[in-house]
């Protein structure tokens, strides 16, 4: 909770010096010009630490850049994890691919999303993506820097700006998830080891 209180009177000081910062170097900025989401339509909310998961995951999808891609559908969330795509050329135009081919280079983006852990999918009516469910980026990217996915250079930046916006925590919460997960493992393997015929046999021994 602390943490939390920490973080709320952060981000508060922040936007009390972006506006001081703003009335102070663009004064004369006529308000529709201005876009907050407190006061026009048509917004969401996403991780602050998109951007820099956006270019872990152009490194490992070179040739076929699925960072874009993943916005795009951040960018469609209705502040809810789980999207219904019922047109996947809408989608596929958004994320800026045109021409004949464009929802099958926006398939193999969303394939390679969900390979990094970024995605979950189910079928649908409109294909194999008819339902996405959109997964936490901080954890996915703490995933792929298990699997070596991701350069030093990339995941130092990550690091600090989720100590930054005071989410390092989650990154926490993920190896504890990881640690509870290899000891459920754990126990049910010695559990079924336990039960197995041959453990509980008793040894056989030789008559002389």
């Amino acid at each position: 909770m602390a943490n939390g209180r920490q973080a709320t009177a952060k981000r508060m000081k922040m936007a009390e010096r972006a506006q001081q910062l703003m009335n102070l170097h663009f004064p004369n900025i006529d308000p529709s010009f201005i876009w907050h989401r407190k006061t026009n339509d048509g917004f969401t909310t996403i991780p602050r630490t998109l951007p820099i998961v956006m270019n872990a995951i152009d490194a490992q999808s070179k040739g076929q850049p699925a960072g874009h891609a993943l916005f795009c559908l951040w960018a469609r969330s209705p502040d809810n994890p789980v999207i219904t795509i019922e047109n996947p050329a809408t989608f596929a135009g958004e994320a800026g691919f045109i021409g004949e081919r464009a929802t099958d280079t926006w398939r193999k983006r969303m394939k390679r999303l969900r390979e990094l852990t970024m995605i979950m999918t189910k079928p649908g009516a409109s294909g194999e993506f008819h339902y996405v469910m959109l997964l936490n980026p901080n954890a996915g990217l703490e995933w792929m820097r298990n699997h070596g996915l991701v350069q030093d250079g990339i995941y130092g930046r990550f690091i600090e700006r989720l100590m930054e916006v005071g989410a390092y925590g989650e990154i926490e919460a993920v190896h504890q998830c990881w640690a509870n997960h290899q000891a459920a493992q754990t126990a049910a393997a010695a559990a079924a080891q336990a039960a197995s015929p041959q453990s509980a046999a008793p040894a056989e021994t030789t008559a002389t």
